[in-house]
Formats: structure tokens, sequence, C-alpha cells
């Protein structure tokens, strides 16, 4: 078993929520939203599942599909197979045809490039050197080369391993030398083999982690059921800023992610913990500030291309503002 994410056999992959009738006069009929995941389930979706379910009482079934890479996540929705996405592949929105946008930020990077100190003591040791991130296009891709073009370094290759826990259980075994974690797997690696490895610096680096995408044409032609998720986000959000330990009462209360192991359960709050202290759970959904970081930081780290890049080649407002106006 994995140390995080892990696979949920019944419900990572088929749909998550059943119907039931309509509560909610802004969605009005049961409408159906397919979300696709560029991993498995997890600690981390905690705030969506809780989202997920309260907009189900309101007339959104939000139909969680897990695929094993973001990539193939992002074809989905590009394809039409899946209506959101979770991620942030801004290299493919810019590239394809379909006019993909973003339009709700989840979370802020919260990574830690971590090595095997008996092999490398920092960034410059790293050149020449072979590294593993998530996934193509990924956040921890963009930062690995971002801090290769600030420290002035080339790595002989870049591997894609997905998921934080499975480059965690290889940093332990000696099969990765060199990688980057969410906080979770760090204080799991630390905690496993203490001493054995060193976390390189990395200055103030802002960009979403997680952010929703989907096309124009879906979210012009079901503006009811996104609002509806927004607004279930936003709400979830804030309650965890203002209370890390909520995510626990809503996780027992409406029976989320029981195939998560006893030893696990632990770790949950601590995480939220931590992603509140560094302020990684945007209250206001990213707003503006998240499309231009994400424009500077995936420029920098060479994931986009192009001078005069504009927000709203990228994002979409329009949903997110709507649901800020009606959570206060």
């Amino acid at each position: 078993m994995s140390y995080l994410r892990f696979p949920l056999t019944a419900f990572a992959m088929v749909a998550l929520l059943a119907g039931v009738p309509a509560a909610d006069s802004h969605a009005q009929a049961r409408t159906k939203i397919k979300y696709a995941l560029g991993d498995v389930i997890s600690i981390d979706e905690l705030p969506l599942l809780v989202a997920a379910e309260r907009a189900k009482k309101r007339g959104v079934d939000v139909e969680i599909t897990s695929f094993k890479s973001e990539e193939v996540a992002t074809q989905a929705v590009i394809n039409g197979q899946a209506d959101v996405g979770q991620g942030t592949p801004y290299a493919a929105v810019q590239k394809v045809n379909v006019p993909i946008r973003f339009f709700y930020q989840m979370s802020a990077l919260q990574f830690f490039p971590i090595v095997n100190k008996d092999s490398y003591k920092s960034w410059k040791d790293l050149n020449g050197q072979e590294i593993v991130v998530h996934a193509r296009g990924s956040g921890t891709e963009a930062i690995m080369r971002l801090m290769a073009k600030e420290h002035g370094i080339e790595y002989k290759n870049v591997s894609f391993v997905p998921g934080s826990d499975v480059r965690a259980l290889g940093l332990i075994k000696g099969t990765i030398k060199a990688s980057i974690l969410d906080a979770t797997n760090k204080n799991y690696v630390m905690k496993e083999a203490p001493g054995k490895f060193i976390v390189l610096p990395l200055g103030k680096v802002k960009a979403s982690d997680e952010a929703l995408f989907a096309t124009r044409a879906f979210l012009d032609k079901n503006q009811a059921a996104v609002a509806v998720l927004v607004e279930e986000l936003l709400r979830v959000t804030r309650e965890i800023n203002a209370n890390p330990k909520s995510i626990l009462e809503e996780r027992k209360k409406l029976g989320l992610l029981k195939e998560l192991p006893a030893k696990l359960e632990a770790e949950i709050l601590p995480y939220f913990e931590e992603g509140v202290k560094n302020g990684i759970f945007p209250a206001d959904g990213g707003a503006a500030n998240a499309a231009q970081n994400d424009l500077d930081f995936f420029k920098l780290s060479g994931s986009i291309k192009g001078d005069n890049l504009k927000t709203d080649d990228f994002w979409y407002m329009a949903p997110l503002k709507a649901a800020l106006g009606k959570v206060k």
C-alpha cells in the first residue's frame, strides 16, 4: 500500500456520486459533470470530495474518474470524454486548437525538491544528473526546470513517475536519487530515513498546483452546474482555512475515503494545517492573481512560449466572479 495515494477500487474509476432528487433551484434539473483527475484519489482531494457531495444535494452529480496521468486526463477533456479536468496543463492549452480555459485555482504549489545527500548537496550537484518528477507539463516538472535555469545547470534526463508517494518510496529504496515531493510525502521520507535526505531551497515560487479547466463551450452551456461546483469549492476552502480540523469532521460525516488505511488518517490534519499555514488554499479561488502568477511561472519554466501573453487566453474568470458574488 502506498503512503499517500492509493487505489479506491469501486469509487475511483466509476461514478462517485449517485443521483437524488434535485434540491436547489439554481441547478434546476439534475445535471452531471464528468470530472477527470490525473491521479488516484487521495487525501489532497478531500476538499473536492466534500464539495462534490454538497453539489449533489443541489442537483449536480460530479462523476470523478481517475486517469493514470495528467496528460491522459487533459486529453479526455480535449476529446470531450470529460467535462472538467484538474491540473496545470498550460503547454497543452497553448498548443491545442480547442479553447480550453482554467476557471478555478484549488491549490497553489507546495513542493519540496529532495535529494539523497550521499549523492547531492546542492542544485549545482544536479548538473548532468537525472531527476524524477510527476508528469510531463506538471507543476513539479515546471519547478525543476525553472530551478535549472536559475542555477545555470542542465539535467541529464527528466523521468516521469506519477504519484508523490511512488517517488517517495523510490527515494527510500534508493532507486531514485533526486525528485520533488508534496508536503506529506516529504515528511514521510524524512521520518522513515532520518539524516539520509536534504531538501533543496526553492525561494519564492508562486503558481497553481491544482486548477480546474474545461472548454469554453462546456462552461458557457453549463453555467448553472459549474456555478454550484465552484460555490461549494469556495465554501469548503474557506472552512478549512478557518479551521483545518473541519475537513476531518466532514470526512467522518459524509463517509469519505473509507478505504484509507488507519495509519494514514493521522496524516490528514498535518497536511491541511501545513497547507493553511503556507497559504496554498486560496479563499478566492485564485482570482486574477493566480492567472498572472501562473503565466509568469510557466513562461519562466519554459512550459509556455511567447511575449505579451494574455491571461484571457488561458483563463475564463466569469464562473469564479459569479460564485464570489454569491459566497460571502
